[in-house]
């Protein structure tokens, strides 16, 4: 009786809890907007005043949409190059972040109309501004993008056609801070972000004229049609009646083509860039145009992860000798190493060595990917031998004491090989995660295999095809290691009695 009636009064309690946020969320209905606020200023960013807050011209659009549909707005952060899959998903209802209008995203989305015309622009160093004018100048040289958009996919063709290096960059902030350092020679990118880069830093020169034209747009999901009818309604009136030109005034982003665009909208004309209307391949000519360039990504992972096993063992090794060996102040420094390096994000050991240590020494970008990985993963590694070495059984070091070997001796001939066998399934495991763990090297500009699949995925807006041929590719590197490791642990392995 007693249990029923605490049961009932929990239930009551809850119902109590509970139905005024109910209430709450049936009353009113958010316009979900998604965008990044890591892109920055003029688009969405933290309020340097209130990090609590948004600003950018595209927040303030979403205001205005959200005002035109009586639904007050809540932002969701989604990563840029997530924006297309979360729309399809329904995780946001439209979706502004600089989106640029492209074949492959109208095949996959409901789109808006228009609402920005950008410029594609050349930015470079104030030194070079006579030397790099076009595309056809930078012959041999590094021109920065973002990864998966119009202007990557520009540079592409010109890797072809100028023999020129594009190199990818997962936000628009670094590609200018290598610029001004010298790791790239040029950045394509929106004339929005030329002009705040070089608002932002001196030494820079972005020229006014334009490698290409595209356009800002929403995006939805595909079956949400009604909704963008009503938010192109919407945009089309604040267009008319000067509402968006006022919020573009206010972000120092309006300009003549504006005016243009708005007259093309509103008088129903098509307003594709000229790099979107080509015709958009087939998934499956997409597909084959793809592979070659996986491949090589695979290849990069592959090196680069063994590369970085190779240092992890060797410093791990000597770190756990240092360990078991050393003096107090040895293992307390290496005891110290292990703890920092495990107790950080390898995320952020890479930003330091490649961004950090920047105005010290410039590290390749491979270089610094090869380093930040393989420093890391020494700390697992050494505790993986330590542990080894260890299990090593006490009477066998006396007895080789015994018969005169010396401590280095001991090591060598009898503890090393012993511990190797015991360790050789957790480094294997390593090895394979090592593998996986590579794929947050593309931070640095290394274009690795999940970089590649990203790229692929964005430009034919879908990550089925992409996702299982990464997949496909990481079996195929880590299954005969695997395999490897499991033919040298039987064959080593003694039986017992």
């Amino acid at each position: 009786m007693a249990g029923r009636l605490i049961w009932l009064i929990s239930w009551v309690a809850a119902l109590v809890l509970l139905a005024p946020a109910a209430v709450s969320a049936q009353s009113t209905t958010f316009l979900r907007w998604g965008g990044d606020a890591e892109g920055g200023a003029p688009f969405v960013e933290a309020d340097p005043n209130d990090p609590a807050k948004l600003t950018g011209f595209d927040v303030e659009i979403a205001e205005l949409i959200a005002a035109g549909l009586g639904r007050p707005p809540q932002f969701m952060q989604v990563a840029f190059t997530s924006l297309d899959q979360s729309a399809v998903r329904g995780d946001f209802d439209i979706g502004f972040s600089g989106i640029e209008d492209t074949a492959a995203r109208r095949a996959t989305v409901a789109t808006t109309v228009p609402y920005y015309q950008f410029r594609e622009v050349l930015t470079v160093r104030e030194a070079d501004r006579e030397r790099f004018r076009t595309l056809p100048d930078l012959r041999g040289r590094r021109v920065a993008t973002l990864g998966g958009t119009i202007a990557y996919d520009i540079l592409l063709a010109a890797e072809r056609e100028h023999d020129l290096r594009a190199v990818s960059y997962d936000d628009d902030v670094h590609p200018y801070s290598d610029l001004l350092i010298g790791r790239v020679d040029a950045v394509l990118l929106d004339h929005v972000l030329g002009q705040r880069a070089m608002r932002r830093a001196r030494g820079l020169h972005t020229h006014p004229e334009a490698v290409a034209v595209g356009y800002y747009i929403g995006i939805l999901a595909p079956q949400n049609v009604e909704l963008r009818d009503r938010v192109n309604e919407i945009l089309r009136s604040a267009m008319h009646d000067g509402r968006l030109e006022a919020i573009f005034r206010k972000w120092n982003v309006w300009d003549g083509d504006q005016r243009t665009l708005y007259a093309r909208v509103l008088a129903g004309a098509d307003t594709l860039t000229d790099a979107s209307v080509a015709r958009l391949p087939s998934r499956w000519d997409a597909t084959l145009r793809y592979v070659p360039s996986l491949v090589r990504a695979a290849v990069v992972t592959l090196l680069l992860s063994c590369l970085a096993m190779a240092l992890a063992v060797g410093l791990g090794s000597t770190i756990a000798v240092g360990r078991v060996y050393g003096t107090a102040i040895t293992r307390t420094l290496c005891t110290t190493y292990v703890e920092v390096m495990r107790g950080t994000p390898v995320l952020l050991q890479l930003f330091v060595l490649y961004y950090g240590l920047a105005s010290l020494v410039r590290l390749p970008a491979f270089v610094a990917a090869l380093l930040g990985l393989g420093l890391n993963y020494a700390a697992y590694e050494s505790e993986i031998y330590r542990s080894a070495l260890q299990a090593v059984p006490s009477g066998q070091l006396d007895a080789a004491r015994t018969l005169g070997f010396s401590e280095g001796q001991i090591l060598r001939l009898v503890r090393a090989p012993q511990a190797l066998r015991v360790a050789l399934a957790p480094m294997t495991n390593d090895f394979v995660a090592l593998l996986k763990d590579s794929s947050l090297v593309s931070v640095l500009t290394v274009v690795e295999l999940t970089k590649q699949t990203q790229i692929f995925a964005t430009n034919i807006g879908s990550w089925v095809i992409p996702g299982a041929l990464c997949a496909a590719l990481y079996l195929m590197l880590s299954l005969p290691l695997a395999h490897l490791a499991r033919r040298l642990e039987s064959r080593w392995t003694r039986p017992t009695a």
